[in-house]
C-alpha cells in the first residue's frame, strides 16, 4: 500500500513536469528602444572604416539599392560592431545626398508569433535608424517599417534561412 502510493505521488509529478515543459510560454510584446542612450559605433573620418565613394544624385534619378542588409542575431535588436560599419556606409552615403530620405524596413525569421515578430522587426528598423541618426542624419529624414515575417529572403525553413531573414533593408528615395 505504502509503494502504491509513493508510485500515484511520483506519477502526477513526473505528468506535471511533462505538462510545464510542453507548455510555451508566451512571448511579451518588447518595449521600444531608447535612443536617448544611443552611442554611434565606429563611424566618422579616420576610422579606418571602408567608405565607397559617392557623388551626388541629379534630382529625381531613382535611387537604386546600394547597401547591404544589417543582420541580427535571434531574438535580438542588438546591432553588433560588424554591421554597425554597413550602417556607417549608408550615413556617410546620405551624408553626401543632403536631399535623399530613407526608410529602414525591419524583417524576422519565422520563428514566434506573428504579434511577436512585428514588433521585433519595429525594434530592429528602430535600432538601425537610432544608429544612423546617432551619426549625424537628421532623424526627420529617416522612417521605419517593419514587416514581421511577411517578406522573407529565403522560404526554407533552417538556420541558414533564418539568418538571412533577420534583417533590416535600406529604401532610398527623394
Amino acid at each position: 500500500m505504502f509503494s502504491k502510493k509513493w508510485f500515484k505521488v511520483l506519477f502526477v509529478l513526473c505528468l506535471c513536469v511533462v505538462v510545464a515543459a510542453g507548455c510555451r510560454t508566451k512571448r511579451k510584446i518588447l518595449p521600444p528602444p531608447n535612443t536617448d542612450d544611443v552611442i554611434p559605433i565606429g563611424a566618422g573620418s579616420g576610422s579606418g572604416i571602408d567608405i565607397p565613394e559617392t557623388t551626388k544624385t541629379p534630382e529625381g534619378e531613382q535611387i537604386a539599392e546600394k547597401f547591404e542588409n544589417v543582420n541580427f542575431s535571434y531574438d535580438s535588436f542588438l546591432v553588433t560592431d560588424a554591421e554597425a560599419i554597413k550602417i556607417a556606409k549608408v550615413a556617410e552615403f546620405m551624408k553626401v545626398n543632403a536631399d535623399v530620405r530613407l526608410t529602414t524596413d525591419g524583417h524576422c525569421d519565422e520563428r514566434g508569433s506573428a504579434e511577436y515578430n512585428m514588433s521585433l522587426g519595429e525594434h530592429r528598423a528602430l535600432a538601425v535608424r537610432a544608429s544612423l541618426v546617432g551619426l549625424g542624419i537628421d532623424a526627420a529624414r529617416i522612417q521605419t517599417k517593419t514587416f514581421g515575417i511577411e517578406k522573407p529572403l529565403d522560404t526554407r525553413h533552417c538556420e541558414e534561412a533564418w539568418r538571412q531573414n533577420r534583417r533590416v533593408e535600406f529604401s532610398l528615395s527623394r
